[in-house]
């Protein structure tokens, strides 16, 4: 039977290197004296202890502990750059713009300015020059793909590239020249279902603490001062226990994003991001790894597993 394009795309993804444009994610940069003594009281996750050249992950909360949205912050020296998902762009951009007044910082518009492309796979270093970029994730640096400018980011399947907007094309050609070969969303996005990291609007949303999303350990930081949401996320942290769990789904069949799961007659939970025979969903605890859950209607069956997968 003739490979899918799905499948052909997974095989470049795990041989050779794959070539994703994700410029659409909302981009925003601060700079000043102050920009990361102030981001550090909004965000949940260590700002001022990043050197030039470091970056983290972090969650921007509710005063009730709640997701707002996720982001990426890299200290690349010069500024603090900021991505986030596009439906979150604006939430961000207002929460900053709002607590900045009083700070020695400007905040900076990129979404249209710059380009974003992945590269996700093994020879994604070498396609990128990346060779002296640290391996750490977030770890980036200026470099040069053909005479472009770009600014070189580590990731967990390989390397992200920025520049100016109107040289994305140019990069994606010059990389493709290379050695990268396009591949489809649904394939990239079956590497991050694989590696387990959930996404805002798909796998989390608003009524989402940062524990249950498994984000404790990439995102929160339990030693830095007081940021909006901390104490819910610090209570449940040291004295309680989440009612759910970001988990990891086996699929004995189709299933839609946002179908019920059923333990028995109980809903525990529904479906996040569907990536063939697997798929991520936030569950009650009761729904424990090893567990068979109905979906939907019941014609197909997911099994429990812990993440990654």
């Amino acid at each position: 039977m003739p490979k899918t394009q799905v499948q052909t795309d997974q095989e470049i993804l795990r041989t050779g290197c794959g070539l994703i444009d994700r410029s659409e994610r909302g981009k925003l940069a601060l700079t000043g004296p102050e920009a990361r003594a102030f981001l550090q009281g909004q965000v949940t996750n260590d700002v001022e202890g990043l050197a030039p050249g470091e970056g983290c992950y972090a969650a921007f909360l509710s005063h009730k502990g709640k997701m707002q949205g996720d982001l990426r912050i890299l200290n690349t020296g010069e500024e603090l750059w900021l991505d986030t998902e596009r439906e979150t762009l604006q939430p961000l951009f207002t929460m900053i713009n709002r607590y900045k007044l009083g700070s020695d910082l400007e905040l900076h518009k990129r979404t249209v300015q710059q380009g974003l492309l992945s590269l996700i796979g093994p020879d994604a270093r070498t396609i990128a020059d990346a060779g002296d970029l640290p391996e750490r994730e977030y770890a980036n640096a200026r470099g040069e793909i053909d005479g472009i400018p770009v600014l070189l980011v580590a990731t967990d399947a390989g390397v992200d590239l920025v520049c100016d907007a109107e040289q994305t094309e140019e990069l994606a050609e010059a990389l493709r020249s290379r050695g990268a070969r396009h591949v489809s969303d649904d394939a990239a996005e079956a590497v991050r279902v694989q590696h387990g990291r959930p996404r805002f609007g798909l796998d989390m949303d608003e009524s989402t603490i940062p524990q249950e999303a498994g984000l404790n350990e990439r995102a929160v930081s339990f030693t830095k001062g007081c940021y909006v949401g901390q104490e819910t996320v610090a209570r449940l942290y040291y004295r309680g226990k989440p009612n759910r769990h970001l988990r990891g789904l086996r699929l004995s069949g189709s299933a839609e994003p946002g179908a019920e799961l059923r333990l028995g007659e109980k809903v525990v939970g529904r479906v996040g991001t569907v990536a063939g025979e697997r798929a991520l969903a936030i569950v009650r605890r009761e729904a424990q790894p090893g567990a068979t859950l109905a979906v939907g209607d019941g014609a197909t069956a997911a099994e429990v597993v812990e993440l990654p997968f």
